[in-house]
């Protein structure tokens, strides 16, 4: 017997911090496939969602049949020139077989992050899942690339240059410790940016709302710390872009390193 079950009355959103949460939209059990079960959640959909809104810019921004170039184009072209800029100063100049990596990575999690700060929206780019997925992904590919390009010498890595031989031992350690950690420093960096910037928001709307429910005056005196709140959600949108672009940033440094062992 297929069943399909709807969720629908779980998306009711009574706070903002609700785009932390994941739930199912959607679930399909066959128990003749030994209760197999696939579910849509709001991780997925989100995430299907940026990646339309990506293609959608990126048709918007196509300039093949038209002469003069229009403002999305020429956007998106700022944006790959600074990104190649980037790519080319950190991995080096070889570095064009790199730069489809960095610009889509770039470009999906700007995005995730953009759409994160509209009201009542699901941030997938807090969601622990994605923003570890990501790192430890990246990780993992670096290491083989480096493998690859390197064989045995990778290991070389971990002893710097000119050590005593008394201190390969705990410096070998250390290194790989440091290593080790950026299959996660990576991923926790964007998810604590963004769940602190967003968790900050959720409080203080909280209590200018009850602010402005209050009397008249209250209300009046309110709009002061409002206008820092409109000034903190500018910042939240900055850190979005930032986070995006610090991101992408450290992925060129690991390709460097992966590439050149330094």
């Amino acid at each position: 017997m297929l069943t399909i079950t709807s969720l629908l009355n779980t998306t009711t959103i009574h706070s903002p911090l609700s785009q932390f949460e994941v739930i199912n939209f959607l679930g399909l059990n066959i128990p003749l496939l030994s209760d197999f079960n696939l579910s849509l959640t709001n991780l997925g959909l989100y995430s299907l969602f940026i990646l339309g809104t990506v293609i959608a810019l990126h048709s918007l921004g196509n300039n093949e049949s038209k002469l003069i170039p229009n403002k999305w184009s020429i956007a998106l072209e700022s944006s790959l020139a600074s990104l190649s800029s980037m790519v080319r100063e950190q991995v080096g100049t070889h570095s064009e077989v790199y730069l489809p990596f960095v610009y889509s990575l770039f470009f999906f999690i700007l995005f995730g992050n953009l759409i994160s700060n509209v009201p009542y929206s699901f941030a997938v780019t807090a969601s622990g899942v994605v923003a570890l997925g990501l790192s430890l992904t990246i990780f993992i590919g670096v290491t083989i690339l480096a493998l690859s390009l390197h064989g045995v010498k990778f290991f070389a890595f971990f002893i710097p240059a000119g050590t005593p031989l008394g201190l390969v031992p705990l410096l070998v350690l250390i290194e790989l410790v440091s290593y080790l950690a950026r299959a996660v420093s990576l991923g926790v960096r964007l998810f604590a940016n963004i769940v602190a910037g967003h968790t900050l928001l959720k409080i203080l709307s909280t209590y200018l709302y009850k602010l402005f429910s209050g009397s008249l005056i209250i209300a009046l005196i309110t709009l002061i710390p409002f206008t820092i709140f409109l000034a903190l959600i500018g910042l939240e949108l900055a850190v979005s872009l930032i986070q995006a672009f610090v991101f992408t940033l450290l992925v060129c440094s690991y390709l460097r390193d992966a590439i050149e062992l330094h």
